[in-house]
């Protein structure tokens, strides 16, 4: 009689509904007489149903599960009743808060006791001339104590609206409709009507219609199912179902059944449809095909309060939706990701808040390791961040990337089917690639935010791990940032990996600085390879430089001197009396480096130069150095003195050096002595002559150092300078006797030096300022007087200017010029003082052959007329 079958093309794409029996023919009908089904109804466990020969049977149906998980039904008949009628009944609806059955039988609507079966009295207990009701499961009048319906008058053009109650039926309103429907909806005041040729949506309260999209009832019964608030599903041309709102909206694509359906009924998130030979399921969330069952004869399927009864003629059946879960597990397995995540989201407001959201969450997991299989990594990321995934369900796919102190146990029952990355990749070399890529990137978001908190050990190691297999660049950032890596767990797996400085980062993050020297200096000297470090000896110099521990210090200060004195320790000092325990004393380490000359030169250097420290003994000492470096340098092929190794900052800070020194017997041993086979430190005679003479002036031998900036430097502003420092620091009479010898052997110097050396001393020496001032002051003179007569002459001309400058000259042919007495051709003329007019060749010709005139010329310009 009935069967539940696959889907039209042979193929099952969710098991959403199960059909189980639940009213047997036998049970319907005596032994001889046998009627067909023709409407029911269905209460809670009360199942009405009524049949051909006008009888209405009362069962109670108790649902069962058997060991295997298969529903049953057990049913019980409890009464049946025979209809005070000639025709049964074609339409039943339960009022249970009545304890009434609204019975359509003959075109009168009539109540009918639920328990008893029995019929109300018909005083006003009947309402007659009617084809159909719908009962207005959104009622508006707030009476708890009648139910509000719709009913289609058989005789007007008209559907009144009416309440049932206990004893009686009574009509509100009539609403004036443009053709007698063929079948209605009700929700609140919006009714859904079904017109002969049209479907449309009336408001019986402000009597606004929407006419929706036309149908001929006359090829096809039409089909008016009220699916939730102010929405219904209507059987429209074309074999669709479709969706309309109370304003005549679709917010949902259709969905698409057969031509023949018969009836339709709503089972939230799927709509089941019933034709000749099939139910069909669909699912209001994708509209699509998702069940199809083989069912014959059948001509009666209604939804009541979350059950979905089917009948046939002979029987009566109950679609019992499967668990949601397992309709999404099923999804899942057949790798129906969003199939399945449409399905829970959707079927939200079916499921309390709490336990959506862990369905929900699980259901995410699931997705994301389904499409990690298929290598949809960002797909897969999405739904892990989502679903808010424990990292380490990840990473335990990963042999050997979890700590082996790590406390995780995978999810019971688990999100995967996979054992380990090695099934997943099926032996597939890139495949693995891939995936370890991929993790690497979901951790570093992992312990960029949140998903990482309570297990940052295990995220941050497993990172660890996979930047070392890798040969990743971000191994040293993340050992050089705050980290949680286990450091038994990651040292072997670095040393296996060979890369021994990160390990050294590593032991010195967890405190353990001398493990880490050790082993980089084991790789310096090459007793280990670390492909991945290039300046490993730098980084040591530089590490060594910020170590506080002072014993580490000086243990591998004395390996790296011997490696390379070229580099610079930077040690951390304090150079003045004691230092703090963190740093060490310049004084030590200047003693400590008097075997390496190198060194201690550049240490100096950095006291010096650097650290601007401005103490006597390490100048001096500085200066020393120098001096050793250039004694026995070359002259240049110039004719300067050369100082190889000397750049110009250090000549500056040998001559600084010098400056500072104080002490007599200091000065004395860096000079020359006067025999200078006897030694001294400056003695070579053409190098260091800025040297020399500081020295020089140090021990108040002025003449000498003046001697060297005059004579072998030439340099007058340098001899300028000294005597400014010289008479502010010693006093006038020494200064101002060698000036005076420079004066008769470098005339050149003298004015400057005496007018910038020794503008005090004019009473003291006057055959010396008078020879070094005469020339000077006779030319000032002379060029004073020069200017005064200039401007005389010149205020001369411009009177004679302004004089002859008052009227017009009147021009004609009868005046001659008075240089060539030659007449005027034209108007053209040059004046000369006293206003006579002249040709301008004999003007210019004139002052070629005059100096005044020609002086005049430059200072003054003719007027022409």
């Amino acid at each position: 009689m009935c069967r539940c079958a696959t889907d039209v093309n042979g193929s099952m794409s969710v098991k959403a509904f199960e059909l189980v029996p639940a009213v047997e023919w036998e049970q319907l009908t005596a032994e001889k007489a046998r009627a067909a089904v023709e409407c029911i109804e269905c209460c809670g466990e009360h199942l009405y149903v009524c049949t051909s020969d006008c009888v209405l049977h009362h069962f109670l149906l108790e649902a069962r599960t058997t060991a295997k998980g298969r529903h049953t039904y057990r049913t019980q008949k409890l009464l049946q009743k025979v209809l005070n009628s000639k025709k049964p009944a074609a339409e039943l609806k339960a009022a249970s808060a009545l304890d009434r059955l609204v019975v359509l039988c003959d075109a009168a609507i009539s109540l009918v006791d639920m328990l008893t079966l029995e019929a109300v009295p018909s005083g006003g207990a009947k309402l007659r001339g009617v084809t159909a009701f719908s009962v207005n499961e959104n009622p508006v009048t707030g009476d708890a104590f009648c139910v509000e319906m719709a009913v289609v008058s058989a005789r007007r053009r008209a559907v009144h609206i009416c309440t049932v109650h206990e004893d009686r039926v009574q009509v509100l309103k009539e609403v004036v409709t443009p053709e007698q429907p063929c079948a209605l909806a009700m929700d609140g005041y919006f009714l859904c009507l079904a017109l002969p040729m049209q479907y449309m949506i009336l408001n019986y309260s402000t009597g606004v219609s929407q006419d929706l999209f036309p149908y001929n009832s006359q090829e096809r019964k039409p089909i008016v199912k009220r699916i939730g608030r102010e929405e219904f599903l209507l059987a429209a041309p074309g074999g669709l179902g479709m969706f309309a709102n109370a304003e005549g909206i679709s917010q949902r694509a259709p969905v698409s059944w057969s031509e023949g359906v018969l009836a339709a009924a709503v089972c939230f998130p799927y709509v089941v449809a019933l034709d000749e030979g099939f139910v069909t399921v669909h699912s209001m969330l994708d509209q699509q095909l998702k069940q199809t069952l083989s069912f014959r004869e059948g001509h009666v399927l209604q939804d009541f309060e979350g059950k979905v009864l089917l009948a046939s003629t002979k029987a009566v059946f109950v679609l019992v939706p499967l668990p949601l879960e397992t309709q999404i597990q099923d999804l899942l397995a057949s790798r129906r990701v969003e199939e399945a995540l449409v399905l829970t989201e959707g079927a939200q407001r079916n499921i309390p808040k709490d336990k959506f959201q862990m369905l929900h969450k699980r259901i995410l997991q699931q997705a994301g390791f389904i499409q990690f299989g298929q290598l949809q990594f960002s797909e897969a990321k999405e739904h892990f961040r989502r679903g808010q995934l424990d990292v380490r369900e990840l990473i335990s796919l990963y042999p050997l990337l979890l700590p082996a102190s790590s406390s995780f146990t995978r999810c019971q029952p688990p999100l995967h089917e996979f054992a380990d990355l090695s099934q997943l990749a099926q032996g597939d070399p890139e495949k693995v690639e891939r995936c370890k890529h991929f993790l690497i990137g979901y951790l570093r978001e992992a312990r960029a935010g949140e998903a990482a908190n309570g297990f940052r050990e295990d995220v941050d190691t497993a990172l660890l791990k996979l930047y070392a297999e890798a040969g990743h660049d971000s191994l040293l950032d993340l050992l050089a940032s705050e980290n949680a890596c286990l450091l038994a767990d990651s040292a072997p797996w670095l040393e296996k990996h060979h890369r021994y400085f990160a390990l050294g980062i590593l032991y010195h993050y967890n405190g353990q600085d001398a493990v880490a020297l050790q082993l980089w200096v084991r790789v310096v000297n090459g007793d280990l390879c670390d492909p991945t470090c290039t300046n490993l000896f730098q980084y040591i110099v530089d590490f060594l430089s910020r170590c506080p521990n002072l014993d580490l210090v000086w243990k591998y200060a004395d390996w790296a001197l011997q490696k390379d004195q070229k580099v610079t320790l930077g040690f951390r000092f304090s150079p003045r009396g004691p230092s703090p325990k963190s740093s060490l004393n310049a004084d030590d380490v200047i003693t400590y480096l008097q075997k390496h000359h190198r060194a201690l030169l550049l240490y100096l250097e950095h006291l010096v130069l650097e650290r601007k420290v401005q103490r006597e003994k390490y100048h001096t000492h500085l200066a020393v150095l120098y001096a050793d470096q250039v004694r026995g340098a070359p002259v240049s092929a110039c004719g300067h003195p050369g100082a190889p190794g000397l750049c110009p900052h250090k000549t500056a800070a040998l001559a600084e050096g010098v400056q500072l020194v104080q002490s007599a017997a200091v000065a004395r041993s860096l000079l020359p002595p006067p025999h200078p086979s006897s030694g001294g430190k400056l003695q070579d005679s053409e190098l260091l002559l800025v040297e020399r003479a500081i020295l020089h002036g140090k021990l108040d031998e002025h003449d000498t150092a003046l001697h060297i900036l005059v004579h072998q430097l030439r340099d007058t502003t340098a001899a300028e300078d000294y005597c400014t420092w010289a008479s502010a620091a010693r006093g006038h009479p020494q200064i101002a006797a060698a000036s005076t010898t420079i004066f008769w052997a470098g005339i050149s110097t003298r004015t400057c030096l005496v007018d910038r050396g020794l503008r005090g001393l004019w009473g003291c020496y006057p055959p010396f300022l008078c020879g070094a001032l005469r020339a000077s002051v006779h030319a000032c003179r002379t060029t004073q007087v020069a200017l005064g007569l200039a401007r005389a002459e010149n205020l001369q001309l411009h009177r004679d200017r302004l004089k002859y400058r008052g009227g017009p000259i009147l021009m004609s042919e009868k005046k001659g010029c008075h240089l060539c007495h030659n007449t005027f051709r034209d108007p053209e003329c040059m004046c000369l003082p006293g206003g006579t007019p002249v040709h301008t060749h004999c003007a210019a010709q004139k002052l070629q052959d005059t100096p005044i005139k020609r002086r005049l010329d430059r200072t003054h310009t003719s007027n022409h007329t």
